[in-house]
């Protein structure tokens, strides 16, 4: 069996040696978490980026099965942000130098929908005087749709493909016209046409996902060429119906290490992409973003949402920090960030280096 050491010294890596990096343990775990924290510090640096994130609405017209916030989730309790609220979160990243927002919400379509966007882009850019770059995770769009918001203000967009595999998403999605896997690829390539920075991601830990699901899908980021990527374990949620599938999950434990696995070889794989250090991380691990930002991530996503609507956005269970204020998480942020060797690039926008050098 060829050495882990000779694989990590490639370029380009076959399916079969991702799934062996995957599966690595003890030394070869360690030799893969050292390979990807130089390769990160080579290109990327030590500089972790903030990306305020404003959670502001679970209503959603879509029904995945893994998701707590489902349109058919009748225990979720539902919230709307106001344009203020929005407004007011998106002021105190401008005044803290985040840099950047997330607007993030349930998937949602209609022209109501497209021009409420639509004006608040214009407005945080207004407060912000252009200063806040701005992503987008709002889900399935039209071309113009995704159009209008790019002219409006947005520059990059986060849409999670959740599996690449096509027979697996339709085991964790309905298999209806709401929820077609063709539909949400096609997403992606026209957010690409349009001039966005294009961030995907998936789950790790699904109920029937393999270790060749999980390289499929690095495989398919590769191919995709993306420019950031936002990923994590999957903790599942009592309201759902995956949940009965619980028993048949590895144990958590071993989806937090295989996500962390998962975000070293895809810094391998893509070395100046952008690479979140998900929320789920530290659902399991009290520090695990900031393990993931010491073997890859560079993105740190702190919830700008008001404190009082936090425990609604619960896509899964545990969710950490939602009794906690954006100031209380800025501080919280900083030592942790500092803790794990990096520092936080504040007031600037953090664009993806691969976006740039593509371009």
């Amino acid at each position: 069996m060829i050495p882990i050491s000779e694989i990590l010294n490639k370029d380009n890596f076959s399916r079969e040696e991702i799934i062996r990096l995957l599966a690595s343990e003890n030394e070869d775990r360690s030799a893969l978490f050292a390979c990807s924290a130089k390769v990160k510090e080579e290109n990327v640096g030590n500089i972790v980026y903030f990306r305020g994130l404003i959670e502001f609405s679970n209503i959603c017209g879509k029904n995945c099965f893994y998701c707590g916030i489902r349109k058919g989730n009748k225990r979720a309790n539902r919230y709307n942000l106001t344009d203020d609220e929005i407004l007011e979160a998106a002021r105190f990243a401008y005044e803290s130098n985040y840099g950047s927002v997330v607007l993030q919400g349930g998937e949602l379509e209609g022209e109501a929908f497209t021009l409420r966007i639509e004006r608040l882009l214009h407005r945080i850019k207004e407060l912000s005087d252009g200063r806040l770059g701005i992503t987008l995770s709002v889900g399935e769009q039209t071309r113009e749709v995704y159009r209008r918001w790019y002219e409006a203000g947005a520059h990059r967009y986060l849409l999670r493909i959740e599996s690449s595999d096509r027979e697996l998403y339709y085991k964790i999605h309905p298999r209806d016209k709401n929820h077609s896997f063709e539909r949400r690829l096609q997403a992606l390539y026209d957010l690409r046409d349009t001039g966005y920075q294009v961030g995907t991601g998936v789950m790790i830990g699904l109920p029937f996902q393999t270790t060749d699901h999980l390289a499929g899908d690095l495989l398919f980021m590769k191919a995709l060429d993306i420019d950031m990527c936002g990923m994590g374990p999957y903790i599942e949620h009592a309201d759902t119906p995956l949940w009965e599938y619980r028993d048949q999950l590895l144990p958590l434990e071993a989806r937090f290490d295989l996500a962390l696995k998962m975000i070293a070889v895809l810094r391998l794989m893509m070395k100046t992409i952008n690479i979140a250090s998900a929320t789920a991380l530290q659902a399991i691990d009290p520090i695990g973003r900031e393990k993931a930002l010491k073997i890859g991530a560079n993105i740190i996503m702190p919830n700008i949402t008001p404190g009082v609507y936090r425990d609604d956005y619960k896509l899964y269970e545990n969710k950490p920090c939602t009794d906690e204020e954006a100031a209380d998480c800025k501080n919280c942020l900083e030592a942790r960030i500092h803790m794990s060797g990096n520092k936080i690039g504040y007031d600037q926008w953090g664009d993806s280096l691969h976006f740039k050098e593509r371009n």
